[in-house]
């Protein structure tokens, strides 16, 4: 801090004129005597080009102080390690935000290959069928959804130790998405279905929901000489046509049950919406908390030449054929699997703001040199230069919780402020 000269600049005012100077509510009154200027006892008053000195130095006085001060807290500031968040003004709790995103492998929106596994084995596939969008044996192959095929009694399955695969299918369906009274699958294009063809989605990709209004799935008609076993054997039909289906949900606001909002599979596209939108076909049930469109049977076969096999204690496999429905149909007429997923995000919004004297200096070791500490840059003195590369969220107990990154440095200085939003999402 630089020392104050005061006392020395008054010892050179003119040697006639001494004087006391006492400081008084931030002024200097000064009680200057003046020797005898003759024989005798007369006083003379201070001149006032001395008395203008005096107040100057004064002031100036009062200045350094002042300016000391400020520079002291300044120092002080800059030399913090913790700010402290003002919780209503610097903090915006609980903010939510519905965000999709493409339901395929790495983000795809679309989806038009297909595979199967050689690896499934035969009991498994008795029940279900994994559709894979690249050869299994690729690099980055997984598994996007499984096509499945129920009966109410276990028709289109072998009775082998009496366990149809197809009743336990409609059985695990109706467990999961139906009421509890409920007995079969209802829905608005044939009523009450013994059987369904269902599609699910790998539960990992769905994040919260299906987005409801946001996918398509197209399917192709099947050959009439379908083989009664639907593995490996289904054709489409030489002059195939296709059909798109989504949701109703541009046009209703579904059912709320226990198992979600149920919206009706309808006849459309998302491009053009719902195929005669004044009378829609139905074709099934969309459980978009579920991941699951479960398609009635009976449209399928009275539309798309399905001829599901409704034989007793025979091995139909009829899932088969609505995978063969689906991965022809981009083949056939280019018409591809499209979906989104949805999900919630939570975010609070941490405000940080640096003030200019704050922050200015660093505990890098690189930012000093010498025992004393001192600049490693000369050009520091005076005008210290930080850069802000990170920020660190801590509890009360200086425990850090969370580190957010900037994307590329920001520079600091005493004549530099900053505001930074640090988003946490949950």
């Amino acid at each position: 801090m630089k020392k104050y000269n005061f006392i020395k600049q008054l010892k050179e005012l003119p040697k006639q004129s001494q004087r006391r100077f006492t400081p008084n509510a931030g002024t200097l009154q000064a009680n200057i005597q003046e020797g005898q200027l003759q024989a005798g006892t007369e006083t003379a008053a201070p001149s006032a080009d001395i008395n203008a000195q005096v107040q100057q130095l004064a002031q100036q006085l009062a200045d350094q102080i002042v300016a000391d001060q400020q520079q002291t807290n300044i120092l002080s500031n800059s030399g913090k390690t913790y700010t402290t968040f003002n919780s209503v003004e610097d903090i915006v709790d609980k903010q939510t935000q519905i965000v999709t995103a493409g339901l395929w492998s790495d983000n795809q929106g679309l989806l038009d290959t297909f595979y199967t596994a050689s690896s499934q084995t035969n009991s498994q596939r008795r029940y279900y069928v994994d559709v894979y969008q690249k050869s299994p044996q690729e690099t980055g192959s997984a598994v996007q959804f499984a096509c499945a095929f129920g009966h109410v009694l276990g028709s289109g399955s072998s009775n082998a130790n009496d366990d149809p695969a197809s009743k336990a299918v409609y059985a695990q369906y109706k467990q999961l998405l139906l009421e509890k009274d409920a007995s079969r699958f209802v829905t608005a294009g044939s009523g009450s279905t013994d059987y369904i063809y269902v599609v699910n989605v790998q539960r990992n990709r769905m994040k919260e929901q299906l987005d409801a209004g946001n996918w398509q799935l197209p399917l192709s008609t099947i050959s009439s000489s379908r083989a009664t076993n639907a593995t490996g054997s289904v054709l489409l039909s030489g002059s195939a046509k296709t059909f798109t289906f989504i949701d109703d949900s541009s046009v209703s606001a579904g059912t709320e049950t226990s198992s979600g909002r149920v919206f009706n599979v309808v006849s459309g596209s998302i491009d053009n919406g719902i195929y005669n939108s004044a009378n829609p076909v139905y074709y099934g049930l969309f459980y978009p908390k579920y991941g699951s469109i479960v398609l009635d049977g009976k449209m399928l076969d009275q539309d798309l030449d399905f001829t599901t096999n409704l034989n007793s204690n025979s091995e139909g496999n009829n899932h088969f054929a609505l995978f063969h429905s689906i991965s022809g149909s981009f083949g056939a007429n280019s018409q591809t699997f499209e979906a989104r997923n949805q999900e919630t995000v939570t975010s609070t919004h941490y405000f940080v703001r640096i003030k200019n004297g704050n922050y200015n200096f660093s505990n890098n070791p690189s930012f000093t040199t010498g025992s004393v500490g001192e600049f490693a840059q000369s050009t520091f003195v005076g005008d210290p230069k930080t850069y802000i590369t990170t920020i660190g969220l801590y509890n009360n107990s200086q425990e850090l919780l969370a580190v957010a990154k900037l994307s590329k440095p920001l520079l600091k200085n005493f004549s530099k402020e900053a505001l930074i939003r640090v988003k946490l999402d949950f």
